[in-house]
């Protein structure tokens, strides 16, 4: 039974709610509507103009309606009397299949009709700075190897905890945080769901803590590679198949290597064949290859791949298998979207489970002192260009996330590494001003 949301409303003391919704570069768009319209907007959407946000639409197209998905509804753990709840785009009375969420849930439909239920949980880092953007808030941390640094984590204390706690509200679970690799840099975990329930907590945790780090003077990113020299953003994905109930996990088998059964095999077979594919959506903007390739940091470890390998437990390579029933994708970074990156990894997954696809080798090396002996592997895409050329090329992919999707993602991100392009900086300046 649909939740009533203006019933909602009445029972929490809700006096607005927040439709919204992410567009392809992951954008989060909304309008903010008072308790008292929400009937007619859970019957009819909220209406946009499509042209105004990064989808692939003009000025001439009709309304684009966000039709809000009651189930998803979230009120504001700092703000009672506002909800948020994610909404699904239509025009014409049609689901617009270039919309993330939309085609997320159509993805997941279809992993349905094959009896698989794909379960993620996600580690979105994230660094706290000067509203400026300019250094990082703490001019304390400062240490070589700032990582789980008790003292640093402390001094934060107050914006951690403000988070965890409206985490533990809101029934999240979460079950741990810590300060990072990079100097000003956290991480917050909370436990896994079914793909789209992940993907809508990851958009309202990335919301919430932006927006708490604003209520305490502090400015929060999740930029790739916001300071040279440091640890970038990831956001590793854990991912799990299961039944339909949910109740028995298709990917463990205690008596496969790494636990890891010849179905999860062969989805992992799908990631790792369509994975310099996948980077022109894990891996989204310019920066994000600052990155996958970067030189050592001042800790001593990027913790993000740049060749296409699998292994057990060791988080130098793309994917690792921490343990039985499950894999980590260690690839996607901060800037992802967070209804791209479930519908890519489902995608790519399907594949390889439809092909039966062979993941390859695997490889029990560490990749940051002994990569260049590793000659049969792909490396990742080493820009962006390169990463959307790789996803240009791989039809079956782009079939399988859509035609309308592809078509619109490829035709925008193009254009934005265009404006990067002829972009003039000041690197230019300083090295070419007298050739």
């Amino acid at each position: 039974m649909t939740l009533d949301l203006a019933t909602f409303a009445m029972d929490r003391g809700i006096k607005y709610f927040m439709i919204s919704f992410t567009d392809l570069f992951g954008g989060q768009r909304a309008k903010l509507v008072p308790a008292e319209a929400i009937a007619d907007m859970q019957k009819d959407g909220a209406g946009f103009a499509g042209f105004a946000t990064w989808l692939d639409l003009t000025p001439a197209h009709p309304d684009l309606f966000a039709l809000p998905d009651a189930s998803s509804a979230i009120q504001l753990p700092w703000k009672k009397d506002v909800a948020w709840v994610a909404a699904d785009c239509v025009m014409d009375d049609q689901p617009v299949d270039q919309a993330p969420r939309v085609m997320l849930k159509r993805l997941i439909a279809e992993a349905a009709k094959e009896g698989l239920r794909v379960k993620t949980g996600v580690e979105p880092e994230f660094f706290l700075i000067s509203p400026d953007g300019g250094k990082i808030s703490d001019e304390f941390d400062t240490a070589e190897k700032p990582c789980y640094d008790q003292q640093a984590v402390m001094r934060r204390y107050d914006v951690i905890a403000e988070i965890c706690d409206y985490m533990l509200e809101l029934g999240w679970k979460p079950y741990q945080n810590d300060h990072e690799d990079a100097n000003g840099q956290f991480e917050m975990n909370w436990e896994y769901d079914d793909a789209l329930q992940t993907a809508d907590k990851h958009s309202f945790f990335k919301f919430m803590v932006k927006t708490v780090a604003e209520k305490h003077g502090l400015r929060a990113t999740f930029m790739p590679k916001p300071f040279k020299g440091l640890t970038g953003n990831g956001c590793h994905a854990h991912i799990s198949v299961w039944d339909l109930e949910g109740k028995t996990n298709a990917f463990a088998d205690k008596a496969m290597p790494f636990g890891l059964s010849a179905k999860g095999k062969t989805f992992l077979g799908g990631i790792m064949q369509h994975a310099s594919a996948l980077a022109a959506v894990t891996n989204p903007t310019v920066n994000s290859y600052k990155r996958i390739n970067a030189p050592r940091t001042i800790s001593g470890a990027t913790w993000a791949p740049n060749t296409v390998t699998w292994t057990g437990n060791n988080r130098t390579h793309m994917v690792r298998v921490p343990g039985p029933g499950r894999f980590e994708l260690r690839l996607p970074d901060g800037a992802v979207n967070p209804y791209l990156l479930q519908a890519i990894i489902i995608a790519a997954g399907l594949n390889g489970i439809r092909k039966n696809a062979d993941p390859g080798r695997h490889y029990d090396i560490d990749m940051y002192k002994e990569g260049h002996t590793v000659t049969d592997a792909p490396r990742l895409p080493l820009n962006l260009l390169d990463a959307l050329r790789e996803y240009d090329k791989d039809e079956e992919l782009k079939a399988t996330l859509g035609k309308g999707f592809s078509s619109a993602y490829l035709k925008l991100k193009h254009q934005e590494w265009n404006a990067y392009a002829s972009h003039f900086t000041d690197w230019e300046r300083q090295t070419t001003l007298d050739i």
